[in-house]
């Protein structure tokens, strides 16, 4: 039992180690960058975007909200029954189980909903958790972004390398 358990723990941690630290993406245009100032949904649509906010909120030490985020988002796009039910228990054990140092914050009633889900993982299970997060990420975190010295100095190197071109 115990070598079981090990050999499920080394696969499970490999697992993780092949998520990228940050995602692959273009360098963002002066646009680009301007629009993520005028819409929350515009820098979160956007590659680019969520490496640089997810930055920010490792700074703020709550990047665990944006890797929640996008686990939930590959999760929706998953159509293989037994992967669906292995990525929903390995999101449940990263951020929402109580004993997670990655656990997300959400209310009592998202958890007794994602509880009752988890009998039969579905590629929504975190749909509602995930919208919370979305939510906490946009009023919270967004604002504080902007006025941000990562957001500025990107905004201030983008804008100078267009007008030297």
């Amino acid at each position: 039992n115990e070598d079981r358990e090990r050999a499920w723990r080394a696969s499970r941690e490999t697992k993780l180690e092949t998520i990228p630290n940050c995602e692959a993406c273009a360098k963002p245009t002066p646009e680009e960058v301007r629009g993520w100032a005028q819409s929350f949904d515009k820098l979160m649509k956007s590659p680019a975007g969520r490496n640089v906010f997810r930055e920010f909120l490792r700074t703020e030490y709550s990047e665990e909200n944006m890797l929640f985020w996008l686990a939930c988002e590959e999760l929706k796009n998953e159509c293989n029954k037994h992967t669906i039910d292995e990525k929903a228990r390995m999101i449940y054990e990263d951020y929402i189980s109580i004993l997670s140092p990655k656990e997300v914050s959400l209310d009592s009633r998202v958890r007794e909903v994602i509880n009752r889900k988890m009998q039969e993982p579905s590629s929504h299970t975190f749909d509602d958790a995930q919208l919370q997060i979305y939510t906490l990420m946009h009023r919270d975190s967004y604002p504080r972004f902007l006025n941000s010295a990562i957001y500025k100095s990107l905004l201030q190197s983008v804008s100078r390398s267009s007008s030297e071109s």
